[in-house]
């Protein structure tokens, strides 16, 4: 096993599509709604390349590896990249006490924690402004909520 890192940046209205967010499934039927098959379209058209976080953190995995921001074997690894990551654009959260540094620490060690026994790890944080953070650790090779997804990096 080891662990990919995505992070994305970008307005809280692309976060709110979630027909982006979402992989295309199945075909609706002819008989469906229209609407179905729009968001049919959509997601087969946006969800492959758009770099907005899947609704299921494992589905980064179905993304293209150029969306992959580091890989690691360890999850203490994975966790200081989180750290990094989190102390960067704290200053920015919306909210005072998300900012709060023992805060962090805790989301850290949590992150780390779960993805010891497989877990994956998905935060998002408003910034000031309209403008929202994901941060996502997922495990690969195998996962662990969708074994049957391949990793992206081959």
């Amino acid at each position: 096993m080891h662990i990919h890192g995505y992070a994305w940046l970008g307005e809280k209205q692309a976060f709110d599509k979630e027909s982006v967010r979402r992989p295309p499934g199945q075909p609706p039927t002819a008989s469906g709604p229209d609407d179905g098959l729009d968001r049919y379209r959509q997601a087969v058209a946006e969800f492959p390349t758009t770099a907005v976080p899947p609704i299921q953190t494992a589905h980064w995995l179905m993304k293209p590896a150029s969306m992959v921001r580091g890989t690691w074997e360890e999850p203490k690894e994975a966790g200081e990249w989180l750290r990094l990551q989190l102390t960067e654009f704290a200053p920015r959260f919306a909210s005072r006490s998300e900012r709060e540094v023992s805060r962090l620490v805790i989301l850290v060690r949590r992150a780390v924690e779960r993805l010891t026994w497989g877990g994956d790890v998905s935060l998002g944080h408003y910034l000031t402004g309209v403008v929202f953070h994901s941060l996502a650790l997922v495990t690969c090779s195998p996962n662990r909520s969708e074994p049957a997804l391949p990793c992206p990096l081959g």
